[in-house]
């Protein structure tokens, strides 16, 4: 197989500048472009240093929430990404379940945030709030529609050495217990510099790295600064699924409550999302894995019969037919010219442990785990895969590049991958080109290490559509050209929410690709909600992208090394210039932390490369931080019906390449009419010097409809 992710995010960008006055530059030395992966070491770590990150982490807790309408009328509250559905209407992805947020919902606990700054419990939270529970305390939610399924977001402490702990969660419906749940924060809190560790008391991985919180290179300072420990605690959360036992209605009550018992000093509930699951689906007229010998109740491992499956229905032209049940897979299941389908994702899991291998593969893995994979491309590739109706559950608990122990990979041309259920693999699906025409639909991806979904070299045709996205360690939704431009290729109306680390969708490189209808929530810090970035050695920029019809919600991340805060659409020139021709149409960006839009250039290539060509229409700013525009690089673009309200500081914050020439910034606006609010005003144009290398911040209203 082709090796796995590459390219560096977020916190080790290559030297990047500042300036802490307008024209004066403060160089950053940053790491190395390419750097050696190893696996991280554990250490027996303080409890106490554990218990005070802990406290830190909490943040200030709100008054607890209350039910304003008495408890007789307390009435749910339906979200999608933490807003009113009407604000989103039409994008996003269809999904089967509906999300109420904790803060929302009845509980005698304590709601944290909101909150945006990274490395806190609130800001990884959908809505950038939750309710804190300590043992003994409960929250409520009175469910909107029938249901008999329910998945909770959350989060509990980890162990004071590192690993996670385990610790009950009580569910009762309607005040009768039903359940009692099993939370887990084994696959959770990862600390210090990429590519992370479990253990909180590591010393830096990179002590050579610039380090934004002592303002040094640590190998380089004398005396070395203290860095408190645990450093830089992220990816606090995760989820589990619940099915009820029946069907309950609408106006029933869950409580979740921490039994008084509890070993978890603190439980923290982000969300609930409620459903009517179905039956289960039944293929008669197929290779029934139990026939070929699978154990259905997970205690022996199944990846022999289900390979015996697929040799057969390729023999006969059947597909394969997984029952409900939990099938023990420990190892990559190839594909080609195979259907394999589910009962559905809630009836049918396809669950593994991680596993060392022996020695290390070919391509550099040193583990493997539950995957379906493609032939690699180098192999002339898989092609007619269909894969639909079940779960993917790995065993993944750190970043390991190198590794392939994706829920799917490998080369898939003419394929279909159709209600999939991933979670707990380091990405959930990885595609290494050349390969085209693969449709990815109505799968929900949760709770990864690093990326959602990655089309990686020359993936072409291809449509990533009504896809469900929370809580990835890396880009939501990427397409990477690194040796191979991906073209012609669609993301259209998938949810992405909470990326911990870098972007909801990015595009690194291409041509003729698409980015429409989506709606991406939270990104946590060192990305924003949309980015075309000339990095990590991709492919230029050539054609077109079309960014059409997307909403953004508290987008804007900061960036840790640069100290600045980024735009919901975020435009990057480090390897090369971006001037392929950009159509930025009918977009929304909400409640933006810092800028709407922003442009940038890395300070040690400012006079090399730009950004041309771009142009935004039609487009709705209900919100920014800091500026609608913020360019700190040459290049030019062209605004028509923009329209902004709620802005923090200046509408266009312009610095260009930083030389500040008599003639006016080297980053020129146009100004096509239409654009209303007051933030692009006639003596701004073409090029009028307007930067504050870092404005105040002035938080918006909530976002409103227009």
């Amino acid at each position: 197989m082709a090796l796995s992710r590459r390219k560096l995010i977020g916190s080790v960008p290559p030297a990047s500048a500042r300036t802490d006055r307008i024209g004066s530059p403060m160089l950053r030395p940053g790491p190395p472009r390419s750097l050696r992966r190893r696996r991280p070491a554990r250490t027996v770590a303080s409890a106490t240093a554990v218990a005070l990150a802990v406290g830190v982490l909490a943040g200030a807790p709100a008054s607890s929430a209350a039910d304003p309408a008495g408890r007789s009328g307390q009435r749910p509250v339906v979200t999608r990404a933490a807003l009113d559905p009407a604000l989103v209407a039409g994008r996003g992805a269809r999904v089967d379940f509906l999300e109420q947020e904790a803060e929302n919902a009845y509980t005698d606990g304590e709601v944290i945030g909101p909150d945006r700054t990274a490395y806190t419990l609130p800001s990884e939270a959908s809505g950038r709030r939750a309710v804190r529970l300590t043992p003994g305390q409960h929250v409520e939610f009175v469910l909107p529609a029938a249901a008999n399924a329910i998945t909770v977001r959350y989060s509990i402490p980890d162990a004071p050495e590192g690993g996670g702990i385990t610790a009950p969660l009580d569910v009762a419906v309607n005040r009768k217990r039903v359940r009692t749940m099993t939370l887990t924060s084994q696959y959770a809190w990862l600390y210090n510099q990429y590519p992370f560790t479990n253990d909180p008391q590591a010393d830096l991985l990179h002590p050579d790295w610039w380090i934004t919180e002592c303002s040094c290179v640590p190998a380089a300072t004398t005396p070395f600064p203290s860095i408190a420990k645990p450093f830089r605690p992220s990816h606090f959360y995760d989820e589990q699924r619940l099915p009820l036992g029946r069907t309950y209605r609408a106006g029933d009550r869950i409580r979740l409550t921490v039994p008084a018992g509890s070993n978890a000093a603190w439980t923290v509930i982000d969300l609930l999302d409620s459903e009517l699951v179905g039956p289960p689906r039944v293929r008669l007229a197929a290779a029934n894995v139990l026939a070929f010998g699978a154990d259905p109740t997970g205690r022996r491992d199944a990846a022999p019969a289900i390979e015996r499956a697929i040799a057969f229905a390729r023999r006969t032209g059947l597909p394969v037919y997984l029952p409900p049940g939990t099938y023990q897979v420990n190892r990559h299941i190839l594909v080609d010219d195979v259907t394999i389908e589910g009962a559905g994702n809630w009836y049918t899991v396809i669950k593994g442990r991680e596993v060392a291998l022996p020695t290390p593969a070919p391509d550099g893995s040193v583990h493997t785990g539950v995957g379906f994979y493609g032939r690699a491309a180098a192999d002339g590739g898989s092609r007619n895969v269909h894969l639909s109706g079940f779960a993917i559950e790995g065993d993944v608990r750190e970043r390991i590049d190198t590794d392939q122990v994706n829920g799917i990979g490998g080369a898939l041309s003419d394929s279909t991958i159709d209600g999939l259920y991933l979670r707990h693999t380091k990405v959930g699906m990885w595609f290494d080109g050349p390969m085209r025409n693969v449709r990815i639909t109505n799968n929900i991806i949760v709770d990864q290490i690093a990326d959602a979904l990655n089309f990686h070299t020359g993936v072409t045709d291809s449509l990533v559509a009504h896809n469900f996205v929370r809580n990835t360690g890396d880009d939501g939704l990427a397409m990477w050209s690194e040796s191979t431009a991906n073209a012609r290729n669609t993301f259209a109306n998938n949810t992405v929410q909470s990326p911990v680390l870098a972007n909801g969708i990015a595009l690194y490189g291409g041509a003729d690709n698409t980015v429409s209808g989506n709606l991406i929530a939270d990104p946590v810090r060192e990305g924003s909600a949309i980015q075309l970035g000339s990095r990590f050695g991709a492919e230029p920029f050539t054609g077109y992208v079309r960014i059409r019809d997307n909403t953004t919600v508290r987008a804007g991340t900061y960036e840790l090394n640069w100290k600045i805060g980024l735009g919901a659409i975020w435009l990057y020139a480090l390897d090369r210039s971006i001037d392929a021709r950009i159509e930025v149409v009918g977009d929304a960006y909400l409640d933006n932390t810092y800028n709407a839009i922003m442009l940038v250039s890395e300070w040690a290539v400012k006079d090399l490369h730009s950004i041309s060509d771009v142009h935004f229409r039609d487009i709705r700013v209900d919100g920014a931080g800091t500026s609608v525009v913020s360019a700190r690089t040459a290049g030019s673009a062209s605004f028509q019906n923009v329209d902004a309200r709620h802005v923090g500081a200046v509408g266009v914050n312009n610095c260009g390449s930083f030389h500040f020439t008599p003639a006016g910034s080297e980053f020129s606006l146009t100004d096509l009419g239409g654009n209303d609010g007051g933030w692009l005003a006639p003596w701004q144009l073409p090029n009028t010097i307007t930067c504050d290398d870092r404005p105040p911040v002035v938080p918006p209203p909530p976002p409103a409809r227009w």
